[in-house]
């Protein structure tokens, strides 16, 4: 039996690159095509008002990245907020990315605003700070793709940090065995990374753009952290899955 993963999509791609990556929900499905636990997917466009049935049951929603910020006031935030407390009160796991991991932070009591640091661009490293038992196979060091402004300047109280670095302090984070956020991308792959730098490449200064690109040929753990979050949501949900 498979899990059944709602992805809650918060962008729409730029033109030119929707015929090579199609959106942040392909994106995900093929981070976890292969997986040691099966899962199924169905997407809904958010910013567009597409949202699952009322009737819907999932075992996990995941909230995607976004050029939106987190924070801001937009319509379509305010309704994915109240949806998602919705989904929060009634003891769903939740899964976020970059501005999923801002926005449920913001939504349970932390704090997420444009971080002072700049641009995170490029393959970033992280110290991971706690690993359960289903953060398995277990890493020494972090390493995950990613291209934000915005960070989480405060945890909610009853978050426990996973992973931090200088440049970003609360690079990951879970709430029990209910809600697990990442900073980074293991969607991303680094020919789209690459893609997206070049399109910024004016917006985040000639410096920063080089020091990205220069990282891109280094591994990263995307799939490492799409399995453990297919083990988090997995997680007491059945022994099959373990």
């Amino acid at each position: 039996m498979s899990l059944q993963i709602c992805i809650l999509e918060t962008d729409i791609l730029r033109p030119e690159l929707v015929d090579q990556y199609q959106g942040y929900g392909k994106m995900f499905e093929r981070l976890f095509a292969g997986q040691a636990i099966p899962a199924s997917f169905h997407v809904y466009n958010v910013m567009q008002g597409d949202y699952p049935p009322a009737d819907s049951r999932f075992d996990a929603y995941l909230v995607t990245g976004s050029k939106a910020d987190s924070f801001a006031n937009d319509p379509w935030i305010e309704t994915l907020k109240a949806y998602l407390l919705e989904r929060y009160r009634a003891g769903d796991k939740l899964l976020g990315i970059c501005f999923g991991h801002q926005l449920l932070a913001l939504l349970l009591g932390g704090k997420a605003e444009r971080a002072s640091a700049g641009w995170g661009v490029g393959i970033h490293r992280y110290q991971l700070t706690e690993q359960p038992e289903w953060m398995t196979p277990a890493l020494d060091e972090l390493t995950l793709l990613i291209s934000h402004q915005d960070q989480v300047t405060r945890l909610p109280e009853n978050a426990t940090l996973l992973a931090t670095s200088p440049f970003c302090a609360h690079a990951a984070y879970r709430i029990g065995d209910q809600v697990l956020c990442f900073q980074g991308h293991p969607e991303f792959v680094p020919e789209y990374s690459r893609a997206l730098l070049d399109i910024r490449q004016q917006h985040i200064g000639e410096t920063t753009y080089r020091a990205a690109v220069g990282t891109l040929h280094e591994d990263h753990h995307g799939r490492t952290v799409g399995e453990w979050m297919l083990r988090f949501v997995a997680n007491g949900k059945s022994a099959q899955h373990a």
